[in-house]
């Protein structure tokens, strides 16, 4: 059972308790560094943060919701404090309009990026451009894990840790190695890529911009893949260093392919092609 912090007899009814100031400061970046913590609101996240068996910092959730979900609690890794608000309490905490009655902070510590968890997967790096749409970037990082990247780089944008990443991701966030810096500094980790044997740099461009097929490449050599914004693509530094570059062949009424739209071909392509190559035996009927 969780250690509690705060249960339904001692009830948080008031915005201005200190939890929801200190909660509060996470929706920004300031604050998620200063306290070492991440946000993560709604049931799924937490079911996510179960399967992964991750220990959470603190759960804060309804009366109505522990009433509905109190075995999902006695599953997580405790222990663990449990904070008990009243539902005007949990909105105003909450980065959603209409929060399902819970949310948990996490330890930056939990996360693979960290070190702490390391992955036997290699071979493909997911490398994005100045990505700024909280969605499109959460849609990326789900799409990376499902293609079973070794890692994500990340040249600026959006924050991979911000709630509407976080939610957008469905969970990924949580469980696929992510690395976030300037552009020079994503050009000198792709450059340290170029000297390992048989690695590829391939860049997503648009059909107007020439590039084979994707379908051509051999995604089964280590490929770190580029990807840039739908509207400003990726920037010439790191297209430069690049030594194929692919396109997801359209219709030209439209110029170009949303980002996390044109990530799923070309990241699956790679599972495409391992399954062509080596077709799995029928199952005996």
């Amino acid at each position: 059972m969780p250690e509690i912090a705060e249960t339904s007899h001692n009830l948080i009814r008031s915005r201005r308790n200190p939890l929801v100031r200190r909660i509060r400061q996470l929706h920004d970046a300031k604050g998620r560094r200063e306290q070492g913590l991440l946000l993560l609101e709604g049931t799924h996240l937490l079911q996510e943060v179960l399967r992964l068996n991750l220990q959470p910092a603190e759960v804060v959730a309804t009366e109505t919701w522990l009433q509905r979900h109190q075995p999902l609690l006695e599953r997580l890794p405790g222990p663990w404090p449990l904070c008990t608000v009243c539902d005007t309490v949990l909105a105003a905490m909450a980065t959603t309009q209409h929060p399902d009655g819970v949310l948990l902070t996490l330890s930056n510590a939990a996360l693979p990026a960290s070190g702490n968890r390391p992955r036997s997967r290699d071979g493909l790096w997911l490398c994005l451009d100045a990505i700024q749409d909280p969605g499109n970037l959460g849609t990326l990082i789900r799409t990376g894990l499902a293609a079973d990247v070794s890692g994500l780089w990340l040249a600026d944008g959006a924050d991979p840790f911000q709630p509407k990443v976080l939610r957008a991701s469905a969970g990924a966030a949580l469980e696929l190695p992510i690395w976030r810096g300037p552009r020079d500094a994503l050009a000198e980790r792709l450059r340290e890529l170029q000297s390992r044997p048989g690695l590829q740099i391939a860049a997503s461009v648009p059909p107007h911009q020439g590039g084979s097929p994707y379908w051509e490449l051999d995604w089964s050599r280590p490929t770190a893949l580029l990807l840039g914004s739908e509207g400003a693509g990726l920037a010439e530094p790191l297209l430069a260093l690049a030594d194929r570059r692919v396109t997801i062949p359209h219709a030209p009424a439209v110029e170009s392919l949303n980002v996390a739209v044109a990530a799923a071909p070309l990241l699956l392509e790679r599972q495409r092609q391992r399954l062509t190559r080596h077709p799995q035996p029928a199952a005996a009927g």
